[in-house]
């Protein structure tokens, strides 16, 4: 079965269980500030291996001890499941 795009009702559901991120330009985003830069790659080292492992990988941008992150499923047009599950993720690693 193909990925589906959540509905806006859903995204504001899942969003209520999950601190610091919101939707920004219809991706669900946030900004992750670490205390160098080691400590930023390397959060971003242990988010690609579980990315990987997913097959679902980040839109993200780094700058010394600042990392942002964009979520959002291109097979589905949109934001579905899997965003919220590397988010969740994403929190567990470095949030």
């Amino acid at each position: 079965m193909p990925l589906q795009k959540l509905s806006p009702e859903a995204i504001d559901k899942r969003l209520a269980t999950l601190a610091h991120w919101s939707v920004v330009d219809g991706k669900l985003h946030r900004e992750f500030q670490f205390a160098d830069f080691n400590a930023a790659f390397g959060f971003m080292t242990r988010a690609a291996l579980v990315a990987e492992q997913m097959n679902h990988h980040p839109e993200w941008f780094n700058v010394y001890n600042k990392v942002r992150v964009d979520l959002t499923t291109h097979d589905a047009g949109g934001i579905s499941h899997l965003d919220f599950e590397l988010a969740a993720k994403m929190d567990g690693l470095g949030g």
